[in-house]
């Protein structure tokens, strides 16, 4: 899934050849799709966002430059379309405040991590992300399940990468209250089936 393929296909479509297009869609389809699960949290709504997504591309795709990743460039355009049907459906989100955030919860939510077995701990941190509001969700899943650096984050979310390393570490605090939370009852019954 080299950059240098993705210019390929980008400028055969460009010169008219609109099946080469379908390469694309099967890219980066399911990444788009999960994307956009994460931010509006219905599978209805993210398969019409996934759809507006790649026909924002496919009308755009003449003003890709090259200038940052294919990948970065579609990922902005997600995010923002993600935006665009949040503020549509102007669904409330659940907040959490950060005054309930404290280095003591950190150490919590790792010892109650390493009790959990690998394949709980990541349905429990899966299920904690999806309590978040849709762009912090949206945010820790670029950093540390697609890799996406500062940088590249802020590209698609049209801020600075400064903006970035703040929000992240917001929704880190927010994610941590929530683990613990969820994790505390889980603990609990652990200690007691061993007992």
């Amino acid at each position: 899934m080299s950059t240098l393929d993705d210019q390929h296909y980008i400028r055969l479509i460009i010169q008219g050849d609109s099946n080469s297009f379908a390469v694309l869609v099967n890219r980066y389809k399911d990444m788009i799709f999960s994307l956009a699960l994460k931010m509006v949290k219905n599978r209805e709504e993210a398969e019409e966002v996934a759809q507006d997504t790649f026909i924002k591309i496919y009308t755009s795709l003449s003003k890709f430059k090259g200038d940052s990743k294919f990948s970065t460039w579609i990922y902005k355009i997600a995010y923002n379309t993600c935006l665009d049907r949040l503020k549509k459906n102007r669904k409330e989100e659940n907040n959490i405040s950060i005054d309930e955030f404290s280095a003591h919860l950190i150490k919590t939510m790792d010892n109650a991590l390493s009790v959990l077995e690998e394949k709980e701990r990541k349905q429990t941190i899966q299920k904690c992300l999806n309590l978040l509001p849709g762009d912090e969700n949206f945010l820790l899943t670029l950093f540390y399940f697609d890799d996406q650096s500062l940088e590249e984050i802020g590209k698609i979310m049209n801020i600075s990468a400064n903006n970035a390393k703040v929000k992240l570490f917001r929704s880190r605090q927010k994610l941590a209250v929530i683990l613990k939370k969820q994790l505390e009852p889980e603990i609990v019954a652990y200690y007691e089936r061993e007992r």
